[in-house]
C-alpha cells in the first residue's frame, strides 16, 4: 500500500528541528530510512531546494525555502507527484502560520511542535487518494516537476549524509534552478545600471568590458565561488584602469573603481534565499 509515513520540518542553516508527524513505526527499515533523514536535514543547505532519496522500499523527499526544509518518508510506490504536493502543502502553511523572525530566533528543538496537528490532518488526506480530488491540482505540479524534476540523490550523497564523507560534492551549488537569490534592492540596480555605463566608457576606450559584464552576471545569477569570482573581476576593473592612467584623469578612474567596489558588495549582500551573507561560495 502507498502511504506517506512520516514528515518534519527543519531550519536549513544548522538542522534545528521545528516540527515532525507522531510517529509509532517501529519497523527496522523505517527506522533506518528516518536515520537518513535526520542527517539529510543537517545538510540541507549543501543540497538543491527538491531532492529525492531512495532508501529500499521507502523514500525520503524534501524541499525547502525561505530557510526552511521540509522532508517526509513514504513508501518507494507512492506518487512522486502526491509526495511533492504534500510538502508543498505543509509549506504554504507553515509559511502562513510563523512569522520568519520567530523561526530564525527559535533556539529549542521542536518549538513549533503544534504544527504537528496540520502535519497529521494532512497526512490522513493524502494517505486517502479519495480525498483528494478537489482540493488539490496535480497538473500544476505535474506541469512543475516535469519542468524542474526533484534531483535524484546518488549512493555518494548517502555516504556524505551518514558522516563517511566531509565535504558533500559542490557539484549542486551550480545548478542555477535551485538557488534562488533575496530580492534585488534598489542600491543593487543603480549598481547594475552604474557597471553597465562603465563598461559602455571601456569599450568607447578600446578596452575589453568582460569585468562589468561578469559583474552583472554573478548580481543577477547562483553560481559556484560566486563571492571569488566578483572579487576577481574587481581586481580586473583596478587593473584595467590603471592601464588607462594617461587617458582618464584622477576623478574618472575613481568612479570606475567606486563603481566596481559598489557592485562587488551587492553581489556579496545579495546571498541565496537562507544563507547568511557570510556564505562563502
Amino acid at each position: 500500500m502507498s502511504m506517506v509515513l512520516f514528515a518534519s520540518v527543519v531550519r536549513v542553516g544548522d538542522g534545528l528541528p521545528l516540527s515532525a508527524s507522531t510517529d509509532y513505526e517501529m519497523e527496522k527499515e523505517l527506522q533506518e530510512t528516518k536515520r537518513h533523514l535526520k542527517g539529510l536535514s543537517r545538510k540541507l543547505n549543501q543540497f538543491p531546494d527538491r531532492c529525492t532519496l531512495k532508501s529500499g522500499p521507502y523514500n525520503v523527499n524534501f524541499t525547502s525555502s525561505l530557510g526552511v526544509g521540509y522532508l517526509m518518508v513514504c513508501t518507494a510506490n507512492y506518487p512522486n507527484v502526491l509526495a511533492f504536493c504534500f510538502l508543498d502543502e505543509l509549506q504554504k502553511e507553515f509559511i502562513v502560520t510563523y512569522d520568519p523572525k520567530r523561526i530564525s530566533s527559535a533556539v529549542r528543538p521542536y518549538s513549533f511542535i503544534e504544527f504537528d496537528t496540520f502535519i497529521q490532518k494532512t497526512k490522513q488526506r493524502y494517505n486517502n487518494p479519495r480525498s483528494l480530488s478537489t482540493k488539490i491540482n496535480l497538473a500544476d505540479m505535474q506541469t512543475e516537476i516535469k519542468l524542474r524534476p526533484p534531483y535524484q540523490l546518488s549512493p555518494e550523497d548517502l555516504q556524505a549524509i551518514n558522516g563517511f564523507s566531509v565535504h558533500t560534492p559542490s557539484k549542486y551549488k551550480g545548478i542555477a534552478p535551485t538557488q534562488m537569490l533575496e530580492p534585488v534592492t534598489l542600491p543593487g540596480v543603480i549598481s547594475c545600471v552604474l557597471s553597465v555605463l562603465c563598461g559602455g566608457l571601456n569599450l568607447l576606450r578600446g578596452v575589453h568590458a568582460i569585468e562589468s559584464v561578469l559583474q552583472c552576471y554573478l548580481f543577477a545569477y547562483f553560481s559556484v565561488w560566486r563571492n571569488s569570482k566578483s572579487f576577481l573581476a574587481f581586481a580586473l576593473i583596478c587593473l584595467s584602469n590603471m592601464y588607462l592612467y594617461e587617458l582618464r584623469n584622477v576623478w574618472q578612474i575613481l568612479f570606475h573603481v567606486a563603481v566596481g567596489a559598489f557592485m562587488t558588495l551587492q553581489i556579496r549582500l545579495r546571498q541565496p534565499l537562507g544563507k547568511s551573507p557570510d556564505y562563502n561560495v
